[in-house]
C-alpha cells in the first residue's frame, strides 16, 4: 500500500529460517520510495499468545478507510489449527513508517462455520476490502473450498468489525481445490490508469477476480462483472479460471497481489517466485522464495486479457546501454551480446520475419498445450520459423544457458506465436528443476513486429512478449555462468531468417534490498 508517500510491502517471513511449514510466520514489513529500494523494518504482526493467531500470522490485505487510516485484515491460525480472520491498526497514524501495530481485542473477527460447509484448514488470504456507499457497507472476499469445489466466500460489515457472511458464493469453480489469495479489483476499459478497489460499476470498468490454486501452484485471473445486489462476480463467456484460461504468468509466478498506486494512478502487482529446488536444499542454501519485481498492470485494447509490465522505475538502475539496429540473424546462427554485465541485465528486443511461408503447421492448436510443445520443440530444434530468441545466464561453453524465445507456426486460419522458457539446459546442478514453460501469444506475425524483453538477476529471468501480454518467470541456478562467467547470446535455431530491428541491453546496478 501507499502511506503518506511511502510504500510500504508486508511479505509472509519465518524469522528463524527459510522453512515455511513453521508455525512463527510473521508479516515482514519494508519501506520504499521508489518501488526497487527498500529499508527493513520490525515485523509488523508476530503470532500472539491469544488464539487468534496463535500459530502464526499469514496472508492478508491492507485498506485504506475513507479517513486516511490504514488497517490489515489478515489470517491467523488457532490453537485448533482453524484458519480466522483478524484486524490490526497502527498504533500512531502520524508515523509514516507505521513501525507499529495493535490487534483488536475482538479478534478473531470472522470464523468459519459448520453449517457453511467450509473446510475450517482452508480459509484465508482476505482481499482488500471495498466500501459500498449505496448501503454502507464494507466487504472483503476470502478464499476456501468446499470439498474439491474452490469457492471465494464474501463478507460484509459496516464497522470493520462486525462482519457477516453473504447469503451466495461470490464466486466457485468445481474440481479445482483451495482457492488461495483471492484478489479482487476494477480495470478501465479505455485507459491504462489503474482505479481504486471501491470504483466497481460504472461504464468503462470491468473486473478481474484472481484465484492461487493451490493443486497447480498458479494464478489464474477472469474478466467479468460484479453484481453489486446479489454480491457475485460472474465471468465472461469463455473466460475461466483453471489451466484453458488467461494467467498472469506462465512461470514461477504465485501468491500474488495487487494494490492501487494513489501516487502514480496505477495498479502494481507484487508476486512471490518460488523455488527450483528440493525443500530440504533450500533449507541448507538459507533462504526460500524471491519477490518478483513488481509489475503495472492494465487491461488490453483487446478486452480480453491483462498487459504486465515491470513498473517504470527499475530503468534507474540501468547503466552501459548497448545498443544493435537492423541486423540479420541466419538461420543456425548465435551472436553475444557484449558489454553488459549478463549475470544483471535487461535486455529489450525487436524481431521482423518477413516471411512465414516456412512456418510448421501445427493445425489443432485448441488440443496443444504450449508448455508440452515448448518441452518437445526446445531451443536446439531446428524448426521452421524458431525458435529465435535470447540464451541468458549462459556459460561461455553454453554448457549452460536459460533459453526465452518465440517460436511461429501455421494454423488452420491464422498463424499462431508460441513463446517459450526453456530451463533444459540451466544448471549442471541435477537437483534443480528443469521444467520448460510456455504460452502462446496474442499477436498477429503478419502485421505486427515481435517484442521479447528479459530482466536477469544472477538465478531469475523474467521475460515479458509483445510489452506484457504474455509474461514467464524461470527460477534457475546456473552453477558455471555465475556473476562475470554468465554470457548472453541472441539466437536463431530457425530454417528462416530474422531481423532484429533493434536490441537494447543495461547492465543493472544493484538495489538496495533489505
Amino acid at each position: 500500500m501507499v502511506y503518506k508517500g511511502l510504500y510500504h510491502f508486508f511479505y509472509q517471513f519465518n524469522p528463524d529460517g527459510p522453512d515455511f511449514s513453521a508455525t512463527n510466520i510473521v508479516w515482514g514489513h519494508s519501506t520504499s520510495q521508489d518501488l526497487i529500494n527498500w529499508t527493513p523494518h520490525e515485523p509488523a504482526l508476530r503470532p500472539s499468545a491469544r488464539d487468534a493467531d496463535i500459530n502464526g500470522c499469514f496472508s492478508g490485505s491492507a485498506t485504506i478507510l475513507p479517513n486516511g487510516k490504514p488497517t490489515l485484515l489478515y489470517s491467523g491460525v488457532d490453537s485448533r489449527k482453524n484458519q480466522v480472520q483478524n484486524v490490526a491498526f497502527p498504533k500512531n497514524i502520524s508515523d509514516p513508517y507505521l513501525k507499529q501495530w495493535v490487534k483488536l481485542p475482538q479478534n478473531p473477527l470472522i470464523k468459519p462455520t459448520p453449517k457453511n460447509r467450509i473446510d475450517t484448514s482452508s480459509f484465508r488470504d482476505p482481499t482488500t476490502a471495498w466500501l459500498d456507499e449505496s448501503d454502507g457497507h464494507w466487504r472483503t472476499v476470502i478464499g476456501s473450498k468446499i470439498k474439491d469445489k474452490g469457492v471465494a466466500v464474501l463478507y460484509k460489515s459496516k464497522d470493520f468489525i462486525h462482519w457477516n457472511i453473504s447469503n451466495r458464493l461470490f464466486h466457485s469453480r468445481d474440481r479445482v481445490g483451495m482457492c488461495e489469495c483471492p484478489d479482487f479489483y476494477p480495470v478501465s476499459t479505455t485507459s491504462e490508469i489503474g482505479l481504486d478497489t471501491s470504483k466497481l460499476t460504472g461504464f468503462g470498468i470491468k473486473i478481474i477476480f484472481k484465484l492461487s490454486l493451490q493443486d497447480t501452484a498458479h494464478d489464474y485471473y477472469t474478466i467479468g462483472g460484479y453484481d453489486r445486489r446479489k454480491d457475485v462476480y460472474t465471468p465472461d463467456k469463455g473466460s475461466v479460471d483453471n489451466d484453458s484460461g488467461l494467467r498472469y504468468d506462465y512461470g514461477k509466478f504465485y501468491a500474488s497481489k495487487s494494490f492501487y498506486d494513489s501516487e502514480k494512478r496505477r495498479r502494481i502487482l507484487w508476486a512471490w517466485i518460488n523455488e527450483s529446488l528440493p525443500q530440504q536444499e533450500y533449507i541448507k542454501q538459507g533462504w526460500s522464495g524471491i519477490q518478483a519485481i513488481p509489475r503495472t498492470i492494465w487491461l488490453d485494447k483487446s478486452g480480453k486479457q491483462l498487459v504486465l509490465w515491470p513498473v517504470e522505475e527499475i530503468e534507474s538502475l540501468r547503466t552501459n546501454e548497448v545498443r544493435w539496429q537492423s541486423k540479420l540473424m541466419r538461420g543456425g546462427s548465435m551472436h553475444e551480446i557484449e558489454g553488459v554485465t549478463a549475470a544483471q541485465a535487461d535486455v529489450d528486443i525487436t524481431f521482423e520475419v518477413s516471411n512465414l511461408e516456412e512456418a510448421e503447421p501445427l493445425l489443432d492448436s485448441n488440443r496443444t498445450n504450449p508448455q508440452l510443445l515448448c518441452t518437445k520443440m526446445d531451443a536446439s530444434n531446428r524448426g521452421g520459423i524458431g525458435p529465435f530468441g535470447l540464451k541468458v545466464l549462459a556459460s561461455k561453453d553454453l554448457q549452460e544457458y536459460t533459453s526465452v524465445f518465440f517460436i511461429i507456426f501455421r494454423g488452420k486460419d491464422k498463424y499462431l506465436v508460441l513463446m517459450c522458457s526453456d530451463q533444459t539446459r540451466s544448471s549442471l546442478n541435477k537437483k534443480t528443476e528443469k521444467t520448460s514453460y510456455g504460452a502462446f501469444v496474442d499477436v498477429d506475425p503478419l502485421h505486427e513486429k515481435l517484442s521479447l524483453r528479459s530482466l536477469i538477476d544472477h538465478s531469475v529471468v523474467e521475460s515479458f512478449g509483445m510489452k506484457g501480454k504474455t509474461c514467464i518467470t524461470s527460477r534457475v541456478y546456473p552453477m558455471n555462468a555465475m556473476g562475470s562467467e554468465a554470457h548472453m547470446f541472441v539466437f536463431n535455431n530457425g530454417k528462416r531468417s530474422v531481423k532484429i530491428l533493434e536490441l537494447k541491453a543495461w547492465s543493472m546496478r544493484k538495489a538496495h534490498i533489505n
